[in-house]
């Protein structure tokens, strides 16, 4: 197939860009620079310049694929209904990656019991009712003709396949202990996010791609931990002592959408669909891969 993956430069979307080649498909994508472009290219990806506001090429580029994945954003309403519009009775398949502060309980670094597998309802903080609505959106869209799915990954960890080597949440805390000389968690730390390697995440995108039914929304995890214990492994690695942050001390630093609702909150789901599906997680745990740390 020829697949634009919006998001190319991205950890998510150029890691899915690399496993998408190497099975043997063709991947366009866009860069917001030239210079980003030309790093496209010469990883063998055709690139376009352009932006989220530039929802006619952005069209375009969706029309001429024979499928579309959208790992830029998963908030960026106007964008996916400019895709849409441009897929609406093609039939073509549009893959949309949502993220798991979905279901994540405002903790302040407390454990909530709370576990969602696809099938359990979700009661979202505030902040995520518009995700919600968007991921909505996109499967609602599988009645229009577009072969439609969600892909809803957890925190994400492991050395990205593509330009963008960084996931969201545990380089900023690695980056804090380096600056500061101390490893720290917020609150007790004993909040829980399901986790899963980039490579198995890619793999699940190319099976969803393969196989899955149109309309249909997956959960990507392969095991959970508590920030505390993260974090521990963090300073063992780096020979730093390990402490806490107050919840407000991680929000100054971090903002709301990464400080309290990501690092301080639960997130925790299971997989089930896409198990189901044939995916099978074997990569390195995230305790493996942060005891490689210097």
């Amino acid at each position: 197939m020829k697949v634009f993956v919006l998001g190319a430069t991205g950890y998510i979307g150029g890691s899915v860009a690399a496993r998408l080649m190497a099975a043997g498909h063709q991947v366009v994508g866009t860069a917001r620079t030239q210079d980003k472009a030309r790093e496209l290219e010469a990883r063998g990806i055709q690139a376009t310049v352009a932006s989220f506001d530039d929802l006619d090429t952005l069209a375009r580029l969706a029309k001429d694929a024979d499928a579309v994945i959208n790992a830029a954003s998963a908030d960026e309403r106007k964008v996916v209904e400019a895709l849409i519009a441009a897929l609406k009775g093609s039939g073509k398949h549009f893959i949309h990656t949502s993220g798991s502060s979905i279901v994540a309980t405002d903790a302040g670094g407390e454990l909530t019991a709370g576990v969602h597998d696809e099938d359990t309802p979700i009661e979202p903080v505030p902040e995520k009712v518009a995700r919600i609505s968007l991921d909505k959106t996109v499967l609602d869209a599988a009645k229009d003709g577009i072969h439609t799915n969600v892909i809803c990954p957890c925190l994400i960890y492991g050395k990205g396949l593509g330009l963008n080597p960084d996931s969201v949440q545990l380089p900023p805390l690695i980056q804090y202990a380096r600056e500061t000389g101390t490893a720290r968690y917020i609150g007790k730390g004993e909040n829980v996010w399901s986790n899963v390697h980039i490579e198995d995440l890619a793999d699940l995108y190319l099976l969803v791609l393969e196989r899955a039914p149109a309309g249909t929304f997956y959960f990507a995890e392969n095991g959970e931990a508590n920030f505390r214990d993260v974090v521990t492994a963090i300073g063992k690695s780096l020979h730093l002592p390990v402490g806490s942050m107050p919840l407000q001390e991680g929000e100054k630093r971090w903002g709301v959408e990464l400080g309290r609702l990501a690092l301080a909150s639960n997130s925790r789901i299971r997989a089930k669909r896409a198990r189901a599906l044939g995916w099978k997680p074997h990569r390195p745990s995230v305790f493996d891969v942060l005891a490689e740390l210097k």
